[in-house]
């Protein structure tokens, strides 16, 4: 049976944990922030990765933004019900997602308050100190990927 040392360690130590702490409250931060734009910051992210359009397929998109391809299709799923996106043919007919007209005016009207949300979140951190911590969360990825 476990030690209660060793319970309390997963609390302390426990990289899964923290992480998801962290996105959890990261996400909250960046949803309050987009809220006035009526998106959540994962709609944004998505459109924004939508929008630069370097994905040629649902495939492409989910290994560039490393979503699982299920779940991003789900969210497809939404954004198109909300009428943000639409799925077009891509490289070798395979469909890709599109921004809508209005998808488009959702991620420009959202882009000014992700601009100050992630000025904010540079500040609270200081710069150099958000640069390294992205640096390190790209670790950590590839550490456990």
């Amino acid at each position: 049976m476990a030690t209660r040392d060793e319970i309390l360690d997963i609390h302390t130590m426990c990289a899964c944990s923290h992480t998801r702490m962290a996105a959890r409250a990261v996400t909250r931060f960046y949803d309050d922030a987009l809220r006035p734009a009526g998106l959540k910051g994962t709609q944004f992210v998505l459109l924004a990765a939508i929008e630069a359009d370097e994905a040629g397929s649902i495939t492409d998109l989910a290994d560039r933004i490393e979503i699982e391809r299920t779940t991003l299709v789900r969210n497809l799923q939404l954004l198109r019900k909300d009428g943000l996106v639409l799925p077009e043919k891509g490289v070798n007919g395979r469909r890709k997602p599109t921004l809508t007209e209005k998808g488009r005016e959702a991620l420009d009207a959202a882009l000014p308050l992700w601009r100050t949300a992630q000025s904010e979140i540079e500040r609270r951190l200081g710069y150099g100190s958000w640069q390294v911590t992205r640096r390190r969360l790209g670790e950590l990825r590839k550490a456990v990927g």
